[in-house]
């Protein structure tokens, strides 16, 4: 900035080459992407682009995928830059939208550039020169990352993208594709690491030692043998100390603590704490400290101290998984990034997004359970657990101990330890509201241009590789077969018409032998016979008369045109396969554009009054949810009854089973009844026109909702229930964002907005409602 070194850009400490080489692509006023480790400083690339914005009087924008994230960058920054210029926007909470800087998560810089509830568009972005797309590899979330890549495709070519991405394998492929879609883009590219990584290996048969998993030449350490695997009937004795305890201890030795201790199950988390109990891992004046702030953190949260899970703070550990209550996991991330929190058992979900480095990672297998079975964990995995460790400027290495089992070979975890992150794949998926909202804004022709624009569609040649190289391979079979030389300068027709001739020779010749044969003896042959004689001596004459009969290469030939037209058929397979899937999206566009069209919704490409609430509504399935509206299945309840029919909307299919004292009321049953009739003849409509978009109707939570709507006490309503808190204020939160969206959507009746608001109120308290 101005007076100010132009080797620290402002910053009093010295930038690493990266940072400096992106920060002059913002002073360029160029898109950038960049891809370095987890750890590696990205975010100050953010922050010069924030003072940029604060000094020139511009506005930033700055997205996350977590709302959770979004709440810490919005701490972080109104710490450093003053309250009042940040903003805060995550759907469910708006805070000075108007500032300078404004966190909010992706979807609603997505839903901006749509405009809709949000406002017109042109308002929404004025006077905005930068957007950070942090984590942008959250690309390859199979749920969400459509949102991405919509924000980059609809973004104004005026504003300047700074895209902040974890290491994959293919950063030039989406710096190619930003430059195509947005302008001139320059990537920054960088294995740096400031704190480097030792990877360690750990088992029962290591005894109180951790192995380096590698040799000094890169190969796996040879003192590190398979594990056998033990017979079942072998029970270790309860005297024997757990593994995941034995290891804690020899960190704690060997001063290697604070550490995630990563697992793959909320259940494993929660045992694997309870194995913790006699750790002792704060010394005294830590122990004070935590006590302190867990004394004034309940002073603003009391349910708080009502959990199971409190004890165990005071030795030093915690569990973090999604199942527990956003509230505690605040208070936990709050004592560790203090260092008063020495280890944390942690699902994998931690690996993204919280600001929580360790000195030391453990991954306790390097498989995991998933909708098809158990499977290896991919690299991009493994890299985003293991980017944990190493705090800046207070570890000089980060470690990451990998724990051994008899169901893998050491070989595979070297494997996995050393592989390169996996390549960005497209998850672009059109949705009715997106079918609206560009029909609202453009022709067809113009929607079919933003489709194409797509990641998917950019990478479709890589995609198809294997399809395109089948196709020329099969065509040069075609072209070789159709263009041959003939020694005689004939035709492929007039090959074709000497085989025509010679195979009626061969036939007239068998026919004429058997009838000879069949005449009587001794007498002259019938007229028919002789008639017969005379044809086949002229197919023989005009068969010797062509040069084919005295070529050598004939049988080559014929044989070639002979399968020529089953090539000619599998090169338009290959080729109608390869026009399919490059125009997939453009299709699933116009298969929704049918079903929003036969459902009231579209008319001659333009939105009716049905679509201009559709375009405003973000659920799973948004002509499902408008139908409920506009049909009046919500009219007539009450705003606890409204509130346990929508969180059955938002519900998905609950593969736990678990029981509640709990019972949905007769009013909101009838409800979801009739909502299940719609359900299902939107369902066959759908699948008319291949379209899979879901539909959920799942009542599971309703009763707790309900309840809770009511007046129920938390502690009363879970106590009993077989169900994670965090997976109930999860769902709750999911209905208080389409209750709001019921308050928003244009041309809801005043009576419903009115019992949605009264929903809201009722069901956004602790620990339900959103700290910021």
């Amino acid at each position: 900035m101005t007076g100010v070194k132009q080797e620290n850009f402002g910053f009093n400490f010295q930038l690493d080459d990266f940072q400096v080489e992106a920060i002059s692509c913002i002073n360029k006023l160029k898109n950038v992407v960049v891809c370095a480790p987890t750890g590696a400083g990205k975010t100050v690339i953010a922050e010069y682009a924030i003072m940029k914005a604060l000094e020139e009087g511009k506005r930033l924008f700055y997205t996350t995928p977590l709302k959770a994230l979004s709440n810490q960058k919005f701490h972080d920054f109104c710490e450093a830059y003053g309250k009042d210029k940040i903003g805060l926007l995550t759907g469910d909470i708006s805070i000075n939208r108007e500032a300078q800087i404004v966190v909010m998560t992706t979807e609603v810089f997505r839903n901006m550039l749509y405009g809709t509830t949000l406002g017109k568009v042109e308002e929404n972005l004025k006077n905005v020169n930068f957007v950070v797309l942090d984590e942008v590899h959250y690309m390859n979330d199979e749920q969400r990352g459509t949102v991405w890549e919509e924000s980059i495709i609809y973004c104004s070519g005026y504003i300047n993208i700074i895209a902040l991405s974890a290491t994959i394998a293919n950063a030039l492929e989406l710096t190619d594709w930003i430059n195509e879609v947005q302008g001139e883009t320059y990537l920054v590219n960088s294995d740096f690491r400031p704190v480097p990584l030792r990877h360690f290996y750990y088992s029962d048969n290591c005894g109180d030692n951790i192995l380096p998993l590698f040799s000094s030449e890169g190969r796996l350490n040879k003192k590190i043998k398979p594990e056998k695997r033990h017979r079942r009937y072998i029970k270790s004795s309860k005297k024997d100390e757990k593994t995941h305890v034995k290891l804690i201890k020899i960190l704690n030795d060997r001063d290697m603590l604070p550490a995630i201790y990563f697992t793959f199950s909320r259940k494993r988390c929660n045992a694997y704490l309870g194995d913790c109990q006699k750790l002792k891992l704060l010394n005294h004046f830590e122990e004070r400290r935590l006590s302190q702030i867990i004394d004034e953190y309940i002073v603003d949260n009391p349910y708080i101290a009502r959990s199971k899970q409190l004890e165990y703070l005071y030795h030093g550990v915690a569990a973090h998984h999604a199942g527990l209550l956003p509230g505690w996991k605040g208070l936990i991330e709050k004592l560790f990034q203090q260092g008063l929190i020495k280890v944390v058992f942690a699902t994998e979900t931690l690996a993204a997004g919280i600001n929580m480095p360790a000195r030391t990672t453990v991954i306790s297998s390097i498989s995991k359970r998933s909708d098809e079975g158990h499977r290896i964990l991919t690299p991009s995995e493994f890299l985003q657990m293991s980017g944990r460790a190493g705090r800046r400027g207070m570890d000089e290495v980060g470690y990451v101990i990998t724990i051994g089992d008899p169901y893998h070979h050491p070989e595979e975890i070297a494997e996995l330890a050393s592989s390169a992150a996996n390549p960005l794949e497209s998850k672009f998926t059109p949705r009715y509201s997106m079918v609206l909202n560009l029909l609202q804004r453009f022709t067809i022709d113009e929607a079919r241009e933003l489709i194409l624009k797509s990641f998917g569609y950019h990478t479709s040649v890589e995609r198809l590789k294997p399809l395109y190289t089948e196709m020329e391979r099969v065509e040069d079979i075609i072209e070789g077969t159709a263009n041959f030389k003939c020694p005689y300068s004939l035709t492929t027709e007039d090959i074709r018409e000497y085989n025509k001739y010679k195979n009626m020779f061969i036939q007239y010749r068998k026919t004429l032998k058997m009838l000879k044969k069949q005449a009587p003896k001794g007498q002259p042959f019938p007229p028919e016979i002789e008639e017969y004689e005379q044809k086949t001596k002229e197919l023989a004459s005009r068969v010797r008369g062509s040069k084919c009969d005295i070529c050598k290469n004939y049988r080559k030939h014929i044989r070639d045109l002979d399968i020529l037209p089953r090539f000619e058929r599998k090169y338009k397979r290959i080729k109608d396969s390869i026009e399919y899937e490059k125009d997939i999206y453009w299709r699933q566009f116009l298969n929704l554009m049918k079903v929003a069209e036969l459902t009231g919704h579209l008319q001659e490409n333009y939105p009716t009054r049905k679509g201009f609430m559709t375009a405003a509504a973000r659920v799973e399935n948004e002509i499902f949810f408008i139908e409920l509206i506009v049909r009046g299945l919500l009219d007539g309840l009450s705003y606890a009854e409204l509130a346990s029919v929508l969180c059955a909307v938002v519900t998905e299919d609950s593969r736990t089973m678990f029981h509640s004292k709990y019972k949905i009321s007769k009013k909101a049953r009838k409800a979801i009844y009739e909502c299940q009739d719609l359900m299902r003849k939107l369902w066959r409509i759908q699948q008319e026109y291949n379209v899979i978009v879901p539909i959920s109707l799942t009542p599971d939570y309703s009763a707790f909702i309900e309840n809770w709507a009511l007046g129920v006490d938390w502690q009363e309503m879970v106590s009993g229930a077989e169900v994670d808190e965090g997976d109930l204020v999860r769902i709750f939160k999911r209905t208080l964002d389409v209750l709001r969206q019921l308050t928003v959507i244009p041309d809801v009746s005043p009576e419903l907005v009115k019992t949605a608001e009264m929903a809201i109120k009722s069901i956004n308290r602790d620990p339900v409602s959103d700290v910021v």
